[in-house]
C-alpha cells in the first residue's frame, strides 16, 4: 500500500515544504514599460490637480487614456502585459472612451472662478 489510509496523517517526511514566492528580475520589472508609462502620465496629471490646476491634469488625463489606447492597440497583448485586462478591442475601446469623456468634460466645463 502506497497511499496512506483516509484519516491519517501523512509521515513528516512527505509534507510539502515552505514555497516563497517567485523573485522578480529586473527582466520582469522592465517588460512593464507600457503600464509604467501609463501610470507616470496618470501621476503627472494628479499631480496638476493636487496644484489646483484640475482642467489641465483632467486634460492631461483624457490624453494618457488615449495613450493608453494606442499602446494597448500597437504593443503585442505578452508585451502589454498588465495593461491589457480584457481582451485588446474591449480595452482600446474602453480606454478611448474614458479618453474622449474626460477630455470632453476638461474642455467644456469653465473654469471655476473664471469670467
Amino acid at each position: 500500500m502506497t497511499h496512506p489510509a483516509p484519516g491519517r496523517p501523512l509521515p513528516t517526511d512527505h509534507r510539502p515544504g515552505r514555497t516563497r514566492p517567485a523573485r522578480l528580475t529586473w527582466a520582469q520589472i522592465r517588460a512593464q514599460w507600457p503600464l509604467a508609462l501609463v501610470l507616470a502620465g496618470l501621476a503627472v496629471a494628479l499631480g496638476f490637480v493636487l496644484f489646483e490646476r484640475w482642467r489641465r491634469g483632467a486634460f492631461l488625463l483624457g490624453l494618457v487614456a488615449l495613450g493608453a489606447a494606442a499602446l494597448r492597440a500597437v504593443v503585442p497583448a505578452e508585451r502589454a502585459r498588465l495593461l491589457g485586462v480584457r481582451g485588446k478591442g474591449f480595452d482600446v475601446a474602453f480606454y478611448i472612451a474614458v479618453g474622449v469623456v474626460v477630455l470632453w468634460l476638461a474642455t467644456s466645463i469653465d473654469a471655476l472662478g473664471t469670467g
